[in-house]
């Protein structure tokens, strides 16, 4: 019998060595790979847990730690990063305990100082307050408060903040010329519109409150004290809603302003002219069309703005900014009597606005332009300003709300940019520096403006955190 070489013998059983041990890999690589899986899932699962961290504070919940707790029951809204969807549904099928993440962050980007949002000025009482949005809390200072160069900050004679107050992105300020009670407005979260007597202080639940409703969430405030009115402007409804000025709970307004012909686009601040009966708005610019075909009208509020779910598809669009004039007793889908609105104006998301009846002149913050305008109260078109307080020296740094002291000839300027309050003699034009200031943090320290912040994403390429808000 002829003996087969030792060479060929080596192959054979090299060959069938492989042979056998594929077999055996495609019989325990499912059991391996869900082994695999399993052991990783519990570091890739993603969950938003609540932190005991201050009010303010914004934190990244990294994955990749194992320190994972079990924990019974179910927990809605999990994802499984990176898995695909077929391995993810089989965890889910396999492994009905959910995995709660006890983890510290890695880091946490906050700001600790407050951001000004808006200011107002108790002339009776002679102080000032100011709108906290990143806090959310709303701050007492004496008017004639200045804080110097070597301070890190004013403390505030006293202060309304907590659960208690339900203040959180306040972004509107008015002030009872009488009273001092304090009317405080929230653009994002709170559908509501909170009114504090002038001695609350503190955690306190505010005296009265007005349920506005998630379509009138008020961003601008102003109240005609001769007519009682209270007016809100709805910013993503592109209205202007009026109440009366002791209204609360879940009372209804008794006037609205929306529709195309108003030509409001993401309204703002609002401001009254006594003298000629009028209201001013400002606008940033982007709308949406609205529409009641096919909506039964049972189901509509008397006087409610008409919300996003009634957009028009397609309508959407960007506007010039503008500043908007109207009879004060203007309602339904009324033309503006005048817009002041082109380039020449040099409106740059125009926020805060106010009115000197005395001397004709219309005042506006322009947040993304660092300064002041002063219109004439005709202005109409496209037209310059007829003075502008901006520069180095100002300190303007999103100056985004302003209230005009007539008994006093000032100008107070609230920064969302550098945690300050500015005042001004009511005339200065031009790159001059504020006559007081007072801070709520260190000299030349920028605000973060993280405000109500709506998701995240990294830049891999600048190596940057983007937090739009």
């Amino acid at each position: 019998m002829t003996e087969t070489p030792i060479m060929s013998r080596g192959i054979m059983w090299t060959l069938l060595g492989v042979v056998i041990f594929g077999l055996s890999l495609l019989l325990i690589s499912p059991m391996i790979a869900d082994k695999g899986q399993s052991s990783h899932l519990e570091d890739r699962l993603i969950s938003n847990q609540p932190m005991n961290m201050p009010s303010g504070e914004m934190s990244i919940l990294p994955a990749g730690n194992s320190s994972a707790k079990q924990s019974g029951g179910s927990l809605p809204g999990v994802m499984l990063a990176g898995v695909p969807g077929a391995a993810a549904s089989r965890f889910q099928e396999e492994a009905p305990q959910s995995v709660r993440l006890q983890r510290d962050a890695v880091r946490v980007i906050r700001d600790n100082t407050p951001s000004f949002s808006a200011v107002a000025v108790d002339l009776k009482n002679n102080e000032v307050i100011a709108a906290d949005e990143n806090l959310h809390q709303i701050l007492v200072y004496d008017r004639l408060e200045n804080t110097p160069p070597t301070a890190s900050m004013s403390e505030p004679k006293r202060w309304l903040g907590g659960d208690e107050t339900e203040i959180e992105f306040v972004c509107g300020l008015h002030v009872d010329p009488l009273s001092g009670d304090v009317y405080a407005t929230h653009a994002d979260t709170a559908a509501k519109m909170l009114v504090f007597s002038r001695d609350q202080k503190g955690n306190v639940p505010p005296m009265r409150q007005l349920n506005t409703g998630y379509m009138t969430r008020g961003r601008g405030i102003a109240v005609d004290e001769e007519h009682q009115e209270l007016f809100l402007t709805s910013q993503h409804n592109s209205a202007v809603v009026v109440f009366r000025k002791l209204a609360e709970g879940d009372e209804l307004p008794i006037r609205l302003l929306q529709g195309d012909l108003t030509r409001l686009a993401n309204p703002h601040a609002i401001a009254i002219d006594k003298t000629n009966d009028l209201i001013f708005v400002t606008n940033h610019g982007h709308v949406s069309s609205r529409s009641t075909e096919g909506v039964d009208p049972s189901t509509l509020d008397p006087n409610r703005p008409l919300d996003r779910s009634l957009a028009v598809p397609g309508s959407g669009r960007f506007n010039p900014p503008s500043i908007n004039v109207y009879p004060r007793d203007g309602s339904g889908d009324t033309p503006p009597l005048r817009i002041i609105q082109g380039p020449r104006t040099q409106l740059d998301w125009p926020s805060g606005i106010g009115i000197d009846e005395r001397s004709g002149e219309i005042y506006v913050a322009s947040d993304t332009a660092q300064s002041i305008l002063v219109f004439d109260h005709e202005a109409n078109g496209n037209v310059k300003p007829i003075r502008v307080l901006k520069g180095p020296r100002t300190l303007l740094d999103s100056p985004v709300g302003l209230f005009i002291d007539k008994e006093n000839e000032e100008l107070w300027v609230s920064n969302y940019g550098n945690n300050s309050l500015h005042v001004y003699d009511l005339s200065s034009a031009g790159d001059v520096p504020p006559k007081r200031t007072i801070r709520s943090g260190p000299l030349g320290k920028r605000a973060l403006m993280i405000g109500n912040p709506g998701a995240l994403a990294y830049d891999t390429k600048r190596e940057e955190i983007l937090v739009p808000n």
